[in-house]
């Protein structure tokens, strides 16, 4: 590798780490930006008293009556003229010490009684035009001429000797912002690493449990889901720890849960696999017609069973993966129409007889492939179940913002000691002949819990059998 190629991703690499967001870094540069914040809020204030001085309590106006009064012993003009421009070059010395540049202050005496000029500084003749009369008023007075453009402040004042005029240009509120500033920054800077070092210190020492508690996470084998362990004594960090625990207590149940379900379905389709082996080994080896017409029926049989079961399993997956199909629009009583019409052929076979009280139409907007599970397998259950000569009822409404479904046979029903178990996995009831994978109840209560709804076990058809009532919650736009 070249050195200018290591330089680059030498570079690339510090910039990657310096861009990386940090909680250290994130606090350093919150305090850094409240140091500012504090900074424009002092300046903001200096500003404001400032103004309010200036309008209120003009300082110019204090010092000329100071200086007047102090010429008021004096009567030589020469004595006062020198006296007028030790001051004035006294004061622009001490202007530019504090910074209150650009512009200087000009003095100008006359003598009250002739309004001789005295004592008249260089510059001063030639804003003269632009001075108005009344300046020289009795009294004494500030005003803020405008002359060549520049806006100034000045200062008229007489006693029965002199006449003292003070001029200077107004101060911009952008260079008093600019002074200003400059004289707080100091003592910010000042402060900054004693406020910034133990921020630095306090952050940096508080996210070590936080530190030990992601190396303990990170060093735990793929397969370990137990608790933490971390016993954190941080207020801060005791909701984390509860809440890692709750998912890995989740996680454990999830997988035990998942354990047991491939156990159970590999159990279940060996049974069938193993029937179609037997059978299709008869009809390839037995020379009797009649036995071959036996174990063909019984291999068809097979494979519908296992068909069935691998179609629910692929059902009850489908249930189970947490990414949920958008709702969509859906005649519920046209769609349930159709599905009772698929279960005609096998209801005529055993002359059940089934039954729709439903409106002509209702639509909904729902899940709509967790609501077919639901009704496909409750009505398969129903007619698997019902004995010959038997009756199913599935009813179909809607009250308020709910949807309602209710599937009702006359058949043996289910004793109250199962009820709590038909809607797990793999669960069949004593005493049915019907066959069954023992999944399709578990598939229902899965929908129904996808789709946020309840579903009970009630009475059946006349008192007999057994009834499933399904409450299917709607959106208010439905």
């Amino acid at each position: 590798m070249s050195r200018a190629r290591f330089n680059q991703q030498l570079l690339r690499t510090l910039w990657t780490k310096l861009a990386e967001p940090t909680l250290v870094r994130r606090s350093v540069v919150s305090v850094t930006v409240a140091f500012v914040l504090v900074w424009a809020v002092l300046l903001s204030y200096n500003f404001i008293n400032y103004k309010h001085t200036i309008t209120n309590d003009p300082g110019l106006l204090k010092y000329g009556d100071a200086l007047l009064d102090s010429l008021s012993p004096i009567n030589d003009p020469a004595q006062a003229a020198a006296a007028v421009s030790a001051t004035n070059h006294w004061v622009n010395i001490r202007r530019r010490q504090n910074g209150l540049l650009p512009g200087v202050a000009m003095h100008e005496l006359r003598d009250t009684a002739t309004g001789q000029v005295v004592y008249s500084p260089p510059g001063l003749e030639e804003l003269r035009i632009a001075l108005p009369e009344q300046l020289y008023a009795s009294g004494s007075s500030i005003s803020e001429p405008l002359a060549q453009g520049q806006r100034y402040r000045v200062y008229a004042g007489h006693n029965a000797r002199w006449t003292l005029r003070i001029v200077e240009m107004k101060r911009a509120d952008t260079h008093f912002l600019q002074s200003s500033g400059r004289n707080l920054l100091p003592y910010l800077l000042l402060a900054a690493p004693f406020v910034l070092l133990p921020v630095w210190l306090s952050v940096r020492n508080g996210l070590r449990p936080l530190q030990r508690l992601a190396r303990l996470i990170a060093q735990r084998g793929k397969d370990d889901l137990q608790p933490v362990g971390f016993n954190a004594r941080h207020r801060e960090l005791k909701p984390l720890e509860q809440s890692l625990d709750h998912l890995f207590a989740q996680l454990r149940q999830k997988v035990e849960r998942e354990r047991a379900f491939v156990q159970d379905a590999a159990h279940e389709i060996r049974t069938p696999l193993a029937v179609i082996t037997a059978q299709a080994h008869v009809m390839a080896r037995s020379p009797i017609e009649e036995e071959r017409m036996h174990a063909q029926a019984h291999l068809e049989q097979a494979i519908a069973r296992t068909s069935h079961l691998a179609q629910q399993l692929l059902d009850l997956a489908a249930l189970d993966d947490a990414q949920r199909p958008a709702p969509r629009d859906l005649d519920v009583a046209q769609w349930l129409r159709g599905a009772l019409a698929q279960a005609v052929p096998d209801a005529m076979a055993r002359q059940i007889e089934l039954s729709l009280d439903a409106p002509d139409t209702l639509p909904a907007r729902l899940d709509q492939p967790a609501f077919e599970s639901i009704a496909h397998n409750l009505i398969d259950n129903a007619v698997r179940y019902t004995p010959n000569g038997g009756n199913v009822a599935v009813a179909l409404w809607r009250e308020g913002t709910a949807l309602h479904l209710s599937v009702q046979d006359d058949g043996p029903g289910i004793a109250a000691t199962e009820q709590t178990h038909v809607f797990e996995r793999f669960y069949r009831g004593l005493g049915h002949a019907a066959n069954g994978s023992g999944l399709g109840l578990a598939i229902v209560r899965q929908a129904v819990l996808r789709m946020g709804g309840q579903v009970q076990i009630g009475v059946g058809l006349n008192g007999k059998g057994v009834g499933f009532f399904v409450s299917i919650p709607l959106p208010h736009s439905a």
